[in-house]
């Protein structure tokens, strides 16, 4: 082949531009992608969550009455005047005042300390019985939930049992087989009977989530591939079922400190002279003409806790609903 004709082909063939359109089309800017930031692409469930709660109005109410509860009931002890156990004749029904913001009760108590005091008492009760209710309820309701057969049917037996009773006569049953005493272990036995009337809600909680979450398709390459059954419901099962956990928790923390209140008012919870809300309503029921406020500050103080709680609940619910965007 001649040498010229090949520097010919070799030869670099001019670019006609592109005919055909107006001038404003030619104009117009080239398209540039839209940049998502990197935290938006990568960011965590939690981390959306957390999003979520922070724009609820009313969750920030309920962690901003849930913080303050908490810092009353570890500070007790500094931020109350006087005790609330040291009795005081002299000044029995003093209206409130200056020095007794609270008024005192019909033994010269200080209601304002004895409030104080009974924060610790009822979080004490409401978040030991919850977490007591939450340990035994959620690996019942995993194994029956998981295993099924009549594994299940003998569980669900006896969560049915027990939600046969209603919850404040379950309670007042067992209190009274448990013989309410002052002190620690008043406290214990009222956190055990709470505890046990909460642990089907969650047995029969998880059970649901986990009888659809088996079924997913990475349960089933887990088994496959022969891992161990308490691996797979540890460390797949169980965090796919901590959002309805978490809020059912929080909720229940309220529910405990209602009960709790109910069982001291009707004399078969913590006994004097510990501290207690349902107690001083129990006790000041009688006076509530002559002396309002001796009846009116305790059943503020189980009103705005069970609210702290529940708007707080609310708000966790609504974060954590993977619905909601």
């Amino acid at each position: 082949m001649p040498e010229d004709t090949v520097a010919d082909d070799a030869r670099p063939v001019p670019v006609k531009p592109i005919s055909g359109g107006s001038l404003r089309e030619a104009e117009l800017p080239a398209v540039v992608a839209i940049a998502v930031p990197a935290a938006e692409v990568s960011e965590s469930p939690f981390a959306q969550g957390l999003r979520r709660l922070r724009r609820s109005a009313t969750a920030l109410v309920g962690v901003a009455i849930v913080a303050a509860l908490i810092v009353v009931a570890i500070f007790a002890d500094a931020l109350a005047p006087r005790s609330p156990t040291i009795n005081d004749q002299t000044r029995t029904f003093t209206a409130p005042s200056w020095d007794y913001p609270l008024g005192t009760d019909q033994l010269g108590r200080d209601m304002l300390s004895r409030v104080i005091h009974g924060t610790r008492i009822s979080l004490l009760v409401g978040v030991s019985s919850v977490l007591l209710a939450l340990f035994i309820g959620v690996p019942f309701g995993m194994i029956a939930g998981f295993y099924g057969g009549r594994v299940d049917a003998l569980v669900m037996r006896v969560m049915d049992l027990i939600l046969a009773f209603p919850i404040y006569l379950l309670a007042i049953i067992l209190m009274v087989i448990f013989t309410p005493t002052a002190g620690l272990i008043g406290i214990v036995k009222v956190t055990g009977a709470i505890a046990i009337v909460r642990i089907p809600i969650y047995a029969r909680l998880v059970r649901g989530s986990v009888l659809s979450i088996k079924e997913k398709e990475y349960v089933e390459a887990c088994r496959a591939l022969g891992v161990r059954d308490p691996w797979i419901l540890f460390r797949h099962v169980l965090p796919n079922c901590l959002a309805p956990i978490i809020v059912t928790t929080t909720l229940g923390i309220g529910t405990s400190i209602i009960v709790e209140a109910t069982l001291s008012f009707l004399g078969l919870g913590t006994q004097p002279p510990t501290p207690s809300w349902g107690w001083d309503l129990k006790a000041n029921v009688a006076f509530i003409q002559a002396s309002p406020w001796l009846s009116l500050f305790p059943g503020l103080a189980i009103f705005v806790t069970v609210l702290g709680f529940n708007l707080f609940g609310d708000g966790l619910r609504d974060a954590l609903d993977p619905r909601l965007k």
